[in-house]
């Protein structure tokens, strides 16, 4: 019975990961050809779709920890996939005055390259047992460049989405309210930026413990 469930498991993250890779490959072919032809400002709404879909899937890797599929420890998983789905239903979707900008394209870029990395890898691991030396060193050591790339493009769309949320006022709750509850959105976008602070360098340090730890390991092996 228990190599049935170890066999399903197998399985079933081997199809996820490839499913996803498909999704963030899509997001990057998009979002190079429109560079290409067009011009940044027309980036997100080339790879909005695909985005959404592959960026929100990743909840479910949230679950894959909880009920120990995988061996990701939720502390690191979480904050990540929150901050990414804030960026991208709370901030880029959210508000269409933020879409144009530059910041979008190297958002896209760094996180579809991450991606396609991770999936890849993690796609092989599941499926064969095993991932080459190569594309276990692209998926601890891209993020050298790409994170700081992806975080400085995430801090600053919701910084610049500020000023829109503040004059919309959306997902705002005011008071008076049969609730007696008030909620402001804007505090709220505050406070995740000021969480970046200090969440960035500690998760930043975090990667390269595990990218020393996989790759000693692999050089033992």
């Amino acid at each position: 019975m228990a190599g049935f469930l170890s066999l399903v498991r197998r399985v079933y993250l081997s199809l996820y990961n490839w499913a996803v890779l498909v999704g963030w490959a899509q997001v990057f072919y998009l979002a190079v050809r429109t560079l290409r032809e067009s011009s940044h400002e027309h980036v997100y709404s080339a790879v909005e779709k695909p985005l959404q879909l592959a960026q929100t899937a990743a909840v479910l890797e949230i679950l894959h920890g909880l009920v120990g599929l995988v061996r990701s420890p939720i502390t690191a998983t979480l904050p990540q996939i929150s901050s990414r789905l804030f960026v991208t239903w709370g901030i880029l979707w959210s508000f269409p005055e933020t879409q144009n900008h530059i910041l979008v394209s190297s958002l896209i870029i760094s996180w579809s390259i991450t991606e396609i990395i991770r999936y890849s890898f993690f796609g092989m691991k599941e499926a064969f047992g095993s991932a080459p030396f190569w594309l276990l060193w692209l998926r601890y050591s891209t993020f050298l460049l790409l994170y700081p790339t992806g975080i400085t493009s995430e801090v600053g769309l919701i910084y610049i989405a500020l000023p829109y949320i503040k004059d919309s006022e959306k997902y705002c709750i005011r008071m008076p309210n049969k609730w007696n509850f008030s909620f402001d959105y804007l505090y709220a976008a505050i406070l995740t930026l000021g969480i970046y602070v200090p969440g960035s360098p500690h998760m930043y340090g975090y990667m390269l413990g595990q990218r020393k730890k996989a790759l000693s390991k692999s050089k033992r092996e």
